[in-house]
């Protein structure tokens, strides 16, 4: 007689067992994010994430195989975390992501988490899937949305490149955080929005 196969999580490799603690999940996230700040991206260790969040070591390995990982959701909380967009015009609601995404980058402990994730979804397919579809997908559907509202209302172009406005929008961010240094400031947000809104007028 053959013995059931019993199914395992493709993404941590492990079969069903005992649901994680909510108190537990929620400190060792809130612990990653904490220390990042503290000690940055490269110094993160998962025994000092463990301390922090009173658990054992084994409990985060046990859903999170590496720190990569870790991070990635920790992000992803603080982007689902922000508030619909809805003010009625294009310009107002993408900056309320744009002006999140500000903030998180004018955080020092930002760039070089972002320079950490890059390189690892150079290493990991599973990263990469992790990163594009949690808070890096989570930020640009929400001005995905914020742009086709736009184009319904009249605000935009019919036949913008979305796509396109999207790259200029985030691309323009992260190119000072990641490459050239220069501050991210509410000003240079809001001129950012303002001239990529008036080339697809």
């Amino acid at each position: 007689m053959k013995r059931k196969r019993i199914a395992k999580d493709p993404e941590t490799g492990r079969g069903p067992g005992r649901p994680r603690d909510r108190v537990a999940h929620a400190a060792i996230l809130q612990a990653a994010i904490d220390l990042t700040r503290e000690v940055g991206y490269d110094a993160l260790a998962i025994e000092a994430v463990a301390a922090r969040a009173g658990v054992g070591k084994a409990t985060i390995y046990r859903y999170w195989p590496n720190k990569e990982l870790l991070m990635a959701e920790a992000v992803d909380g603080i982007v689902r975390s922000i508030p619909p967009a809805a003010t009625g015009k294009v310009e107002g609601d993408l900056m309320i992501y744009m002006g999140a995404t500000m903030s998180m980058l004018q955080d020092p402990a930002t760039p070089p988490l972002l320079s950490g994730f890059i390189a690892a979804m150079q290493r990991s397919s599973l990263i990469a899937e992790r990163i594009r579809n949690g808070f890096a997908g989570s930020m640009r559907t929400g001005m995905r949305g914020a742009l086709e509202r736009g184009i319904q209302r009249g605000e935009l172009a019919a036949d913008m490149d979305v796509g396109l406005a999207l790259d200029l929008l985030e691309g323009s961010m992260l190119y000072r955080s990641l490459i050239s240094g220069e501050p991210i400031t509410e000003a240079y947000t809001r001129e950012v929005v303002r001239r990529v809104l008036r080339a697809f007028q």
